[in-house]
């Protein structure tokens, strides 16, 4: 299957904090949810991939294209929403409609204008009067208006309704509806991810910790609760990762159709992608 994006062996070095040997892949028609704590790198390595970040090392490929060699090439085909960064607050979205032709040869009016009235965005409001809902919704109906082969979106839904996440999330569903086209999707709503997102990618303290399937993830995983002798009796290559709780442990096992059949452990629950970060965080090995 041919990648859209390809992160290989990525670090980038701060005074407290590093990017260490990211690498994932997105292949066409598929949606990568991206997640981790505030911190972990999220954001640090979209801006990598975006060049904005420019000084690491390591490969970054998109459209088979190396991205700090032809970035405006690559610039042309991606649209972007990060958490930081919006148009002038004395644009409108009228004045958006009016530049945006000039950056992108593909600009499609028609179909600004249809998800501008889709999310009852005023077309002659200063985007200082927005909400952070509205401002949000502008950016992503901005972001694919061009008909980008690859969206890169750093918190879409934040600040949105459930029923304006509902709304954007079924936008993503149709743009990846072309299979030549792909989502890197970063999100603290992973209830969101476990609806849309095909691969997930976790990042913690700047190291990837897990990247996979979502559907692998959600039906393979599992969480034992169990006693402390229970525990005891578990081999620590049969699990990942434990909490100790006042009354119980909680043990994040990697296969949960295989596990009962070597313990006598008769229920194991299944998992959120919630559940899974906070155990994969927090818990010892």
């Amino acid at each position: 299957m041919e990648n859209i994006l390809e992160v290989k062996n990525l670090n980038k070095q701060y005074n407290d904090f590093a990017l260490q040997d990211i690498s994932f892949n997105i292949p066409k028609g598929m949606i990568m949810g991206f997640i981790g704590e505030n911190g972990a790198g999220k954001t640090t390595t979209i801006k990598a991939i975006l060049n904005i970040i420019k000084k690491y090392t390591g490969e970054i490929k998109i459209f088979g294209l190396d991205n700090r060699q032809n970035s405006a090439q690559i610039n042309a085909e991606i649209g972007v929403v990060l958490d930081d960064s919006f148009f002038p607050e004395i644009m409108t979205p009228a004045d958006i409609a009016k530049s945006m032709p000039k950056i992108y040869p593909t600009w499609d009016s028609a179909l600004y204008q249809k998800y501008l009235q889709e999310f009852s965005l005023p077309q002659n409001k200063q985007i200082k009067t927005f909400s952070k809902g509205m401002r949000k919704k502008l950016e992503i109906v901005t972001a694919i208006a061009h008909h980008p082969k690859l969206l890169i979106l750093d918190e879409p839904t934040s600040g949105l309704d459930p029923v304006a996440r509902r709304e954007v999330i079924d936008i993503f569903q149709n743009f990846i509806q072309n299979e030549e086209c792909a989502i890197l999707l970063s999100s603290h709503i992973t209830t969101d991810l476990e609806h849309i997102a095909d691969y997930i990618t976790f990042i913690n303290k700047g190291k990837i910790i897990l990247s996979s399937s979502k559907d692998d993830l959600l039906n393979n995983y599992g969480i034992v609760k169990c006693t402390e002798k229970e525990f005891n009796q578990f081999a620590k290559t049969d699990y990942l990762k434990y909490v100790k709780n006042k009354y119980d442990y909680e043990v994040l096992v990697p296969n949960k159709k295989e596990f009962p059949k070597k313990y006598p452990i008769k229920v194991i629950d299944k998992i959120t992608l919630d559940e899974l970060m906070i155990i994969m965080i927090k818990g010892e090995k």
